[in-house]
């Protein structure tokens, strides 16, 4: 099947999903309002400390919520379009539903993930949206018509970054049947990219670059935006970053497929 037709079937299922979705208004209310609850506990957590420390390393408030607004956008396309990786073990492997994705003639990737949109990321999303718009306005940032593309491209490499880190520890779900511990072991390192590297002890940032690179989500496009000083690298990586890891973790993915056994339920 050729990408166009790929898009169109996805598009296909994100429209059953809305109107799932809307036969419960409510709830789908209640869901993608949800995220901005918490979205406002962490924001609450961070002011709190600037209050105390009003100059964070050389970082002030508006800085560091352009940092988190960043974060926050590319984790919000992780949590709208590739939710459905956390429960790959506990609702698919282990009750045995992952076997149709075998047996029909689309990828079965491709069906993981177009299953099920997440609409709790929309808050998200705007969450992150409202953080730089107003961080952006506070710092005097111009908005030319080259920063808006460079925000749009580090967002989109960025939520690639997010998914292709989920993608290689979901993985683990084809033998432990429960992949979430795995998971969040390395998810919840990207609450270290919320603030600025320069606050944290030199392995830290060497972590949030090379290994676990959720640092080109939120610091350096953030550093680039302000106009600090940083590598060429470290100012444009996150496509190539985001290509590498995708292609790991595709490829980890196809290793976990090969060894895949089903349940027989």
């Amino acid at each position: 099947m050729t990408f166009p037709n790929y898009f169109s079937l996805y598009w296909l299922f994100l429209k059953n999903r809305l109107k799932i979705l809307m036969e419960y208004r409510v709830n789908f209310l209640i869901g993608a309002a949800s995220t901005v609850f918490v979205q406002a506990a962490g924001l609450l957590t961070i002011w709190v400390v600037m209050e105390q420390i009003p100059d964070l390393a050389g970082w002030g408030l508006p800085e560091i919520l352009l940092i988190y607004g960043m974060l926050t956008l590319s984790k919000s396309i992780n949590h709208m379009f590739a939710d459905n990786l956390w429960t790959l073990g506990r609702d698919y492997v282990r009750t045995g539903t992952f076997d149709r994705f075998l047996v029909r003639p689309i990828d079965p990737l491709f069906h993981l993930l177009a299953d099920r949109f997440c609409h709790d990321g929309i808050g998200n999303f705007l969450v992150g949206l409202v953080l730089v718009i107003v961080a952006a306005s506070r710092l005097d940032i111009a908005w030319s018509t080259a920063h808006v593309g460079y925000l749009l491209l580090m967002t989109l490499s960025g939520g690639f970054i997010f998914i292709a880190l989920n993608l290689m520890t979901s993985v683990s779900g084809f033998w432990l049947m429960d992949s979430v511990p795995v998971t969040r072991v390395v998810f919840e390192m990207h609450e270290f990219a919320k603030y600025p590297l320069s606050i944290y002890p030199r392995f830290i940032g060497v972590i949030l670059t090379a290994l676990i690179p959720y640092a080109f989500a939120s610091y350096y496009p953030a550093a680039y935006l302000l106009g600090r000083e940083t590598t060429p690298f470290l100012t444009w990586g996150a496509p190539l970053v985001a290509a590498v890891l995708m292609t790991v973790a595709l490829s980890v993915w196809r290793f976990g497929l090969r060894h895949y056994s089903s349940t027989g339920s």
